[in-house]
């Protein structure tokens, strides 16, 4: 299973390198919504739970750009029927999927945190950045199985682009909620608290929680 993952991995990175259809679109948008932001708050710089708000619902919007793109490859050339021929382990696509976007979130993160920091960001990132580092971890993988298993279970349906957010964003409201929680005392004012364990381990459990489910479902979701 190792090598088909590593197979489908370097499929899922060069199609993107040569089409640039995901990261530069996410990219584009994180950074136009942090400028709406800094033009539309009325204040010089935010903080704390709005800081957080900001943040993460942005990367939010931005990942749902990714997940609607995943398996569109696939579906249009052919690339599901190829699949299911192959004497493979069918979850080595699931694997693969998921870390294919949780590259492409980790390569908006580096524009995007920076952006953020510029162009809204009140309090210094230095002190907060390894902890931020952590809970960015902690919820891109959580996006990044949800949208897999979500963007798979889509493509099946005609109205694929209005049922990716319609499913995704109710299943990511406790990544969302976590992340800010675990992120807030991060970007206070007067200084970076400490990380909060509960959030991160909410965070982790429903990453865990999604993984099983998600493997235990993709099957069928191929299938059908």
């Amino acid at each position: 299973m190792r090598a088909t993952v590593a197979a489908l991995l370097r499929k899922e990175l060069a199609l993107e390198l040569r089409t640039r259809e995901s990261v530069p679109a996410m990219v584009l948008f994180t950074v136009t919504t942090y400028v709406i932001f800094h033009f539309g708050l009325d204040r010089n710089s935010v903080e704390g739970d709005l800081a957080a708000g900001v943040l993460w619902v942005t990367l939010l919007f931005a990942a749902i750009l990714g997940i609607n793109r995943l398996f569109v490859a696939d579906h249009e050339q052919g690339g599901f029927d190829g699949f299911l021929l192959a004497p493979v382990d069918r979850t080595a696509m699931l694997v693969a999927k998921a870390v294919a976007l949780l590259a492409f979130l980790c390569l908006v993160e580096l524009v995007a945190v920076p952006a953020f920091a510029l162009l809204l960001l009140g309090p210094s990132l230095g002190q907060a950045l390894p902890e931020l580092l952590v809970v960015l971890l902690a919820a891109d993988v959580g996006i990044a199985v949800v949208g897999t298993l979500v963007a798979a279970l889509a493509i099946q349906t005609r109205a694929r682009d209005l049922m990716v957010p319609l499913l995704a964003l109710p299943l990511l409201v406790p990544v969302v909620l976590g992340a800010s929680q675990a992120t807030s005392p991060l970007l206070e004012q007067r200084g970076a608290a400490a990380l909060p364990g509960d959030w991160l381990s909410l965070l982790a459990l429903y990453d865990l929680l999604f993984a099983l489910i998600a493997y235990a479902v993709f099957d069928f979701l191929l299938e059908d």
